[in-house]
């Protein structure tokens, strides 16, 4: 097969074991998160909670050889044809689950440094999101602005909130003013900041993967139907790892709404959802054929293709039969955008040279 080069929008970098404990002082690295190995599960500590997992949700989901090795990870993109990504974070998701403000706040300052140190500051093809707190929006944007002066092209946030937190809610809006004037992406992961598992019983294991992806559409719902896109229109939202197929049919549901329902719509906006949704909202995919397919149906561009690397779910081994499955009688057009324009619109790589091509 010819080899189709790629850029991935959703990635994951592994933090080491003791990131937290040898960044932070005692009294606040026995607090930030950690994991013990089980016989059947992975236990995960933070914050004084303790969560229960199954051992190939975490531990065991880590196949490829460069899973923690930065040099061989760079062979094993080669190998797959994968050029750039934007690699988000493992057990530095967790860090939107801390409720105390000073925990928060240096435990993604922890995270941000090393990536900065050990990523970004050692090759220029794997950039990571930096972290922010969750937990006060003044120390968010403080590291908002923080990071983009280090460098950092996006900013991590997870897809569902506490309770009275929405993304709606204007209590966020010094953080959209802060990362619309930095220039960094905001990058939403499925399966982030909630309860993936809801249902346990027949077809659980689909229902519970389906259930990552809804919170991902609220984010969407919230941001343009809250004003915060419309207010900040050089704003750009991912939405990582959810699909795309859904999105231009949310803008048609929600333009619905807007127009059958405008006597109660507050705010008013000044685009239709549709539009803001088209000119502001990304996303990215695996192996979804209707997310190329919706592409060509409807126009919506703002589609990324995303290898997953490293975990279980991600395409490491078959990168190029599964590239090939989905792009193969798609245009050249398309096909480009997909796999490495889309990526490019928002994200600054090192050119690619014709003989790196070549590997």
């Amino acid at each position: 097969m010819t080899k189709i080069w790629v850029n991935s929008g959703d990635s994951h970098v592994m933090e080491p074991d003791d990131l937290w404990i040898q960044a932070l002082p005692p009294r606040l690295a026995d607090r930030a998160p950690r994991s013990e190995r089980g016989d059947k599960y992975e236990v995960l500590y933070i914050d004084g909670e303790r969560i229960d997992r199954q051992l190939n949700d975490f531990m065991d989901a880590m196949r490829p050889p460069g899973a923690r090795d930065l040099d061989v990870r760079l062979k094993d993109l080669d190998q797959e044809g994968v050029w750039g990504q934007l690699a988000f974070p493992s057990m530095g998701f967790w860090l939107c689950s801390i409720t105390e403000r000073e925990l928060a706040r240096e435990t993604v300052r922890a995270w941000n440094d090393w990536a900065h140190s050990e990523v970004l500051g050692k090759q220029k093809r794997i950039i990571t999101p930096a972290c922010v707190s969750t937990t006060n929006v003044e120390d968010a944007v403080a590291e908002v602005e923080r990071v983009a002066e280090m460098g950092f092209q996006s900013v991590f946030l997870p897809c569902s909130t506490r309770p009275g937190e929405e993304y709606a809610l204007d209590l966020w809006e010094p953080l959209w003013t802060a990362a619309e004037r930095a220039g960094v992406v905001l990058g939403f992961h499925i399966g982030t900041g909630g309860e993936n598992v809801v249902f346990r019983g027949p077809g659980g294991a689909v229902v519970n993967y389906m259930e990552t992806t809804y919170p991902g559409m609220r984010v969407v719902s919230h941001m343009v139907a809250g004003g915060a896109l419309d207010r900040h229109p050089d704003l750009k939202i991912l939405i990582a790892e959810g699909g795309a197929g859904w999105v231009p049919a949310i803008g048609d549901r929600m333009d619905e709404a807007y127009r059958q329902h405008g006597m109660f719509v507050r705010p008013k906006l000044s685009r239709l959802p549709s539009e803001i949704i088209r000119q502001q909202v990304y996303a990215s995919f695996q192996h979804d054929k209707s997310s190329v397919e919706i592409v060509e149906a409807t126009g919506y561009r703002n589609v990324m293709w995303g290898d997953d690397y490293p975990h279980l779910e991600g395409t490491y081994g078959h990168t190029q039969s599964t590239l090939h499955e989905l792009f193969d009688g798609v245009s050249d057009e398309i096909r480009d955008r997909v796999t490495r324009g889309t990526f490019n619109e928002l994200f600054r790589l090192p050119e690619q040279t014709p003989q790196e091509a070549a590997v």
